[in-house]
């Protein structure tokens, strides 16, 4: 009889630091990495906050040096990595700290691709094209959705092609994570739930992944529970440090079941929306979440029913079928609990956007190349994609 080998990695940063004033020990957990003067790698909205501040307060306080970049964009670019590349050199960095969401952790690890391998960002799209090692790299989360600061993914959009570009390659895990909830306690309510969906979607797609294994399976069943313990409350009243530190939980273990599960068609799809019109990752996730996993349904029914059953659902004397359907439901009402809109032109108009028909073509070719939707637990064609998206609308 053949034996077909199949090989399961597991990937995760050496150190997370989790909890209540963590961030405080951003100095010296640099300095135990090698680094003397790290590059900041942050947004504008971040410094406006007056988060960096705080941080730079701690490194001035360690007399430690260090330089900034602050111009990344949501959605960050190929630009947006070139410009950090270039501040990196001529400020003579020798180290990365990675300060915001998913857009600050992307523009980083694009920053330390391209100074440790030289070339552009463009030759990384795809999986593992790196060859060396990246820079000491110290990430510092302050929402709690995209898992960013601990995975294996970065996506930087090409503004040639208006596609958002999936590299993904275990060489940008960062060497320490830190999540501190006293950092996004001033998260407005909109970010939160968008975040906090986003994070859902990472543990929901980790789930019924083709590549799922009982270590993913386990972050992503927590990390599923906790969401629907913690969002509702989180998006309520952002001061509620319980609340916030059950998201940093619950996103961080999502980013574990997804960097070594992978994700699917959600954000196959969302990844056109971002590039496409610019719009808010975890919104276009939180709104493709019900409509793509009731196509996948069928492929992994036994498993809506467990995550039916996380989200606090009785499934109690149902038929199978009946009881995954609840996991949907109750997916549509949590997004609705926190705002999101409630389809994708309502969100383009959210955002000043024209989310139109007549682009879905588009997308759902580049959709169907997606790594992302790799492992999606069932495979749809040109026309389900078309059709998904349609009724996203």
């Amino acid at each position: 009889m053949a034996v077909i080998e199949q090989v399961y990695g597991f990937f995760i940063p050496s150190v997370t630091l989790i909890g209540i004033g963590a961030s405080k020990q951003i100095p010296e957990k640099i300095k135990a990495l090698g680094g003397s003067k790290p590059l900041i790698v942050t947004d504008g909205g971040i410094v406006k906050a007056g988060i960096l501040k705080q941080i730079t307060d701690l490194m001035d306080a360690a007399k430690m040096s260090y330089a900034v970049y602050s111009d990344t964009i949501p959605n960050p670019t190929d630009a947006n990595v070139h410009a950090g590349v270039d501040v990196y050199k001529k400020e003579k960095c020798d180290s990365l700290i990675t300060l915001g969401g998913g857009s600050s952790h992307d523009c980083g690890k694009g920053v330390g691709l391209v100074v440790a391998n030289g070339g552009k960002i463009h030759d990384f799209e795809g999986v593992d094209k790196s060859t060396k090692p990246m820079p000491p790299y110290l990430a510092v989360n302050t929402t709690a959705g995209t898992a960013s600061e601990m995975t294996r993914f970065c996506i930087i959009t090409d503004l040639s092609r208006h596609v958002k570009m999936a590299i993904v390659d275990w060489r940008v895990t960062p060497n320490i994570a830190i999540d501190d909830p006293l950092l996004m306690v001033g998260m407005p309510p909109a970010l939160t739930a968008a975040t906090g969906m986003d994070a859902l979607t990472h543990a929901v797609e980790a789930y019924v992944s083709t590549i799922a294994t009982p270590m993913t399976d386990s972050a992503a069943e927590k990390a599923i529970e906790l969401c629907f313990k913690y969002l509702r409350k989180a998006v309520a009243n952002g001061k509620d440090l319980e609340a916030r530190e059950g998201m940093c939980f619950c996103q961080y273990l999502a980013g574990m079941a997804f960097n070594n599960a992978s994700l699917g068609h959600v954000h196959a799809m969302a990844h056109q929306l971002g590039g496409f019109y610019d719009l808010p990752h975890g919104e276009c996730n939180a709104i493709l979440l019900p409509h793509v996993e009731s196509f996948n349904l069928i492929a992994k029914v036994e498993r809506f029913v467990k995550m039916a059953e996380l989200m606090g659902e009785n499934t109690a004397g149902l038929s199978p079928r009946a009881g995954a359907e609840l996991a949907l439901s109750a997916i549509r009402q949590l997004s609705k609990d926190v705002g999101i809109p409630d389809g994708l032109v309502a969100l383009g108009k959210r955002y000043g956007k024209d989310v139109q028909a007549k682009d879905i073509p588009t997308m759902t070719a580049n959709a169907q190349k997606d790594a992302c939707g790799f492992t999606n637990p069932r495979c749809p064609t040109d026309k389900d994609v078309t059709a998904i998206y349609t009724a996203a609308l």
